[in-house]
C-alpha cells in the first residue's frame, strides 16, 4: 500500500507553488472517463425515451445540451484536481476577457445564437432551410456554426447568428408535405380541358408526388402569346424538388406532343406604316 502511495505521490511537474503529481493525472483521467460514460448513458437514455415518445427531432438538441453542460462541469473539476484555482483564473483574466470580447462580438453572438437554436427547437437537425435563396439541409448544429449541405451535396458552414437573425424559410417546420407549382403556357386554340387532364396526369405519374392529395390546375391568365396555367402538386421530397419538377416538365413535353398541344414562342406583331 505504501508503495502505491509513494508512486502516486511522485512529482511530475513543479512550477512555483504549483505541482502536478501522478495522483493528479490519474484523477483527471478518471474524471474524463467517468464523464464519457455518463454522457454515453445519457445519450442512450434520451434516444430511447424520444424513440418511445416518437420525438426524434428533440434528440440531437438534448444530447448536445447535456454534452456541453457535463463537459463544462468536468473541465472545472479537472482544473481543480490539478490544484488550479478556477476563480483566480477568471478574476485575473476579467480585464483581458473584456478586451478580447470587444473584438469577438460576432463570435459571442454566434455562440449565443447556437444556444438559442438548441434550446428553442425552431430549427433542428434534418430541417430544410432557405437562406438568402440557398436551400440547405441542417446536418449539425454547433455552438458557433451549423454544418449544412445544399442540393449539390456541397457542405456549407453557416454562422448561427445568420439563422437566428435573418429571414429564414423552414420548409420542414410544420410538416414535410409541401405544395409546389409549375407554370405552363400553351398556344391559343388549345383544348383547355385536355390541357388540364394532361397536366394532372403528368404530375400524378411521378413516383415522388403525393397521389392522395388533390393535384390541381389553375387557368391563370390570357397571356400575350399563350394561355397560362399553373400545375399545383404536393410532395414530401423537398430537398429534391427541383429535380422532380424537371422530370415532370420532361413528361409534360412528351404528353403534349402526343396530344398535339403546342407550347408557343413569344410572338410580336410589327406594323410598318408607309
Amino acid at each position: 500500500m505504501n508503495t502505491v502511495t509513494q508512486f502516486l505521490d511522485i512529482e511530475l511537474l513543479h512550477i512555483g507553488k504549483y505541482q502536478i503529481k501522478i495522483y493528479n493525472i490519474l484523477l483527471v483521467t478518471i474524471i474524463f472517463i467517468v464523464t464519457k460514460i455518463i454522457l454515453w448513458g445519457i445519450s442512450k437514455f434520451i434516444v430511447k425515451r424520444n424513440t418511445i415518445n416518437n420525438s426524434h427531432y428533440n434528440t440531437y438538441a438534448m444530447v448536445q445540451i447535456s454534452t456541453y453542460f457535463f463537459w463544462t462541469i468536468s473541465i472545472v473539476i479537472m482544473l481543480e484536481s490539478l490544484s488550479i484555482d478556477v476563480k483566480l483564473i477568471l478574476a485575473g483574466s476579467a480585464a483581458l476577457l473584456v478586451g478580447v470580447g470587444l473584438g469577438l462580438q460576432q463570435t459571442f453572438n454566434d455562440f449565443i445564437s447556437g444556444l438559442i437554436l438548441l434550446f428553442e427547437g425552431a430549427t433542428r437537425v434534418g430541417d430544410i432551410l432557405e437562406i438568402d435563396g440557398e436551400v440547405v439541409r441542417i446536418k449539425q448544429i454547433g455552438l458557433r456554426t451549423s454544418k449544412t449541405v445544399n442540393r449539390f451535396d456541397i457542405s456549407i458552414i453557416i454562422p448561427n447568428s445568420t439563422i437566428t437573425n435573418s429571414k429564414v424559410i423552414n420548409w420542414t417546420h410544420n410538416e414535410m408535405k409541401t405544395l409546389f407549382k409549375i407554370h405552363i403556357g400553351v398556344a391559343y386554340g388549345s383544348d383547355v380541358d385536355l390541357v388540364t387532364k394532361t397536366l394532372i396526369a403528368c404530375a400524378n405519374q411521378h413516383p415522388k408526388t403525393i397521389k392522395q392529395e388533390a393535384t390541381k390546375v389553375i387557368f391563370k391568365d390570357f397571356g400575350a402569346s399563350s394561355l397560362d396555367f399553373i400545375l399545383l402538386f404536393f410532395s414530401q421530397n423537398l430537398f429534391e424538388i427541383e429535380g422532380i419538377k424537371s422530370e415532370i416538365r420532361y413528361n409534360i413535353v412528351k404528353e403534349f406532343a402526343k396530344n398535339n398541344i403546342n407550347v408557343p414562342f413569344n410572338q410580336l406583331d410589327v406594323h410598318i406604316i408607309k
